[in-house]
């Protein structure tokens, strides 16, 4: 099932999307569930998938101005470095352990709205990206068992602000500009992807593909990641782990390509969807 948080006139909500439309789970399933992250919590995304599937759609994507999947995380760790090719570009040595930064979840847009190029650079990156949202929280939670921990998968654009990357060791402050974190269109459940590692990831500017592989190049798979993450932080519902982008960023190319204003980023995974962004000025909001 694919599930979709959104705005309908001026109160925020969410739903699941069938054949024809979008029916509403803002309350449906208990009253004070009114958002996708609280749905997850309350262990009841099975139960919504039965309910959206015996209903007609009541809602078209025109009535709804999406946001995204999970505008509230109470955590987004996003990891670096996690595909041979991206590393290989970087020319960064093999890490035993997965390089990690956090981003902010008011830096997070929605399918369909621009991604913001900021006043003080022009050096704005794409990174297409497989986003794990998690569904049963834990600490110290065991490899072989992470995956019972997935609620679903996205897509994710982890847009980077280069130059502010590299003002000391730390990424953060180029990984968590506003407007740069596009997260959606929307999220599959992990009972309906199955195997995540079969998919392929591509993004495309301009319709040109720009980065090309499979989830199965992740050189620390999800269950490796969730494992570690959840060994120095707990894991709680709705909270997000941007797996990391593969090689062919703009950056890394000879000459390197930024995005501008007028560009078009789509990044496809398979089963989760087309996530489709434009690029524009912070001048011009």
């Amino acid at each position: 099932m694919k599930f979709i948080s959104f705005i309908r006139l001026g109160k925020t909500g969410m739903g699941a999307l069938v054949d024809g439309g979008i029916v509403d789970l803002t309350g449906r399933i208990r009253p004070e569930i009114d958002s996708l992250k609280a749905l997850i919590a309350a262990d009841l995304l099975t139960e919504a998938a039965d309910y959206a599937k015996a209903r007609a759609p009541e809602l078209t994507p025109g009535d709804v101005t999406l946001l995204p999947v999970i505008p509230d995380a109470g955590k987004i760790l996003c990891v670096g470095l996690n595909y041979e090719t991206h590393r290989a570009e970087t020319k960064r040595p093999d890490a035993k352990y997965p390089t990690m930064f956090t981003r902010y979840a008011d830096s997070q847009i929605a399918h369909g709205a621009p991604m913001i190029r900021p006043a003080v650079s022009d050096r704005l990156d794409y990174e297409g990206e497989m986003a794990v949202i998690i569904g049963r929280g834990g600490r110290n939670i065991a490899e072989e068992n992470a995956l019972s921990h997935v609620a679903g998968f996205a897509c994710y654009n982890d847009g980077t602000i280069r130059d502010w990357q590299r003002h000391t060791h730390q990424f953060s402050p180029g990984k968590t500009f506003p407007g740069t974190g596009a997260f959606g269109p929307f999220m599959v459940s992990a009972d309906a992807v199955g195997d995540y590692r079969q998919l392929p990831i591509r993004t495309r500017l301009n319709g040109d593909v720009v980065q090309d592989a499979t989830l199965a190049d992740l050189i620390f798979p999800v269950p490796r990641l969730i494992a570690y993450i959840s060994t120095y932080t707990p894991l709680s519902a709705g909270d997000v782990i941007v797996t990391g982008t593969p090689g062919g960023v703009g950056d890394r190319r000879d000459p390197p390509v930024y995005l501008k204003p007028g560009d078009v980023v789509e990044v496809e995974i398979g089963l989760l969807g087309t996530l489709v962004n434009p690029v524009m000025d912070e001048s011009g909001l």
